[in-house]
């Protein structure tokens, strides 16, 4: 016998998860398709969380390591610190923050059926049905991904432009800063993105993306950097890759009763590739969007959905994402590297809140390039510091595994 849903939700991600505990809090049947056997297991993205997403989302402080400095390299291995006071980056043991999200949306009264696809769905008059799974719902939720199934089912918009990523982690790796995340730049390892190294609470997490399609040759790009850390006693522990849209919000993000959300709808910054403040911002809203046009019987969730759920359309940051695409090579990197503006536009691409092409960040950006301080009454906009590439007796040497 089969069951009926207000809202499945298919993907239990950052943004599934938050959609379909939200709109279970407001007491709506809600049910996960998933098709990772768990939560630990299958995960493809780094979990590291901006400043801004601390606020959406309650996780235990061991889970958690915070990191208020970006260490970013050319490809020469010179290096600039940025920092910008009051603002920080959170690494995760992502496994154990899945974790703990899937938990409190099964404590919520979310069902999350593991190890179950969704393959596909028939819109009927009042509800949808999906056959393989015996089920019907009222309204469906596509959070399945950057090649989303459920976008392509129902004719809505889907991904074009991608980075593909690979990134290993590993235990036992030394000599990491850990006051900084290590991001590289080098248009031959990375075209079109970057290098990373992350040091988590537990783990530490080396990776590389760039444009899709291509090989991703993360074996050479750790043979470029041992020299910087200590891989002798490492030990790679997981290995997760996939492939993250950068092509900003998809074109058609609801048909009827269906919605798209998280990487399914495109709402991953075009530039920096991050995803997951967006997807724990968006999803509660989805879920009380949903909640009410149940309560309300509404039969317009379609307009609804299009005024209401204001995903980013990242129109400056696609522009800028057709110049990451085609990056100056590394002899000219490493030249602009000793340049003052180059430095303070590197700091406004991490740390500045409000938007690169925003006011605000054209006046920090002349602040920053003049060397004039912020007025007495402003928040300073971050610190830029310049290093040298480490030694091999100052950072250790080994071979990578």
């Amino acid at each position: 016998m089969g069951k009926d849903f207000d809202v499945t939700v298919v993907g239990a991600s950052f943004a599934g998860l938050a959609c379909a505990r939200a709109a279970a809090e407001r007491g709506l049947d809600v049910l996960v398709l998933e098709s990772r056997r768990a939560p630990t297991i299958g995960l493809r993205t780094t979990g590291i969380l901006v400043q801004e997403a601390i606020a959406h989302i309650d996780l235990p402080p061991d889970v958690l390591g915070k990191i208020e400095g970006v260490r970013l390299y050319a490809p020469s291995l010179e290096f600039v610190d940025l920092a910008a006071p009051g603002y920080a980056f959170y690494a995760t043991d992502l496994p154990r923050v899945m974790h703990e999200q899937a938990a409190d949306a099964v404590r919520s009264g979310v069902e999350i059926r593991w190890g179950t696809p969704f393959r596909s769905a028939i819109a009927e008059a009042e509800r949808i049905a999906i056959p393989t799974n015996a089920t019907t719902t009222r309204f469906l939720v596509g959070a399945d991904g950057a090649q989303s199934r459920v976008a392509r089912s129902f004719g809505l918009g889907t991904n074009r432009r991608f980075l593909t990523g690979l990134e290993y982690e590993f235990e036992g790796l030394e000599g990491v800063d850990a006051g900084f995340l290590h991001v590289f730049i080098d248009a031959e390892s990375a075209p079109g993105y970057i290098g990373w190294v992350v040091p988590g609470p537990r783990v530490a997490q080396v990776g590389l993306a760039s444009r899709h399609p291509g090989k991703v040759d993360l074996e050479g790009f750790l043979r470029r950097i041992e020299g910087l850390f200590d891989f002798s006693a490492a030990r790679r522990i997981e290995t997760r890759g996939g492939v993250i849209p950068v092509g900003g919000r998809v074109g058609r993000i609801v048909r009827d009763r269906v919605v798209l959300l998280g990487d399914a709808a495109g709402t991953v910054s075009p530039l920096t590739a991050g995803g997951i403040h967006r997807a724990l911002e968006l999803g509660p809203i989805l879920g009380e969007l949903i909640a009410d046009c149940v309560a309300l019987s509404a039969a317009d969730f379609e307009s609804r959905a299009e005024r209401e759920l204001r995903y980013p359309r990242y129109r400056a940051k696609r522009l800028l994402r057709l110049l990451a695409d085609h990056q100056p090579s590394n002899a000219m990197v490493d030249r602009l590297f000793g340049f003052d503006l180059f430095r303070a536009f590197a700091q406004l691409v991490f740390f500045h809140q409000q938007g690169l092409f925003s006011r605000d960040a054209w006046r920090d950006l002349r602040r920053l390039f003049a060397g004039t301080p912020p007025q007495s009454n402003e928040k300073p906009s971050g610190q830029v510091s310049c290093g040298s590439k480490p030694s091999r007796s100052r950072a250790g040497a080994g071979s990578a595994r």
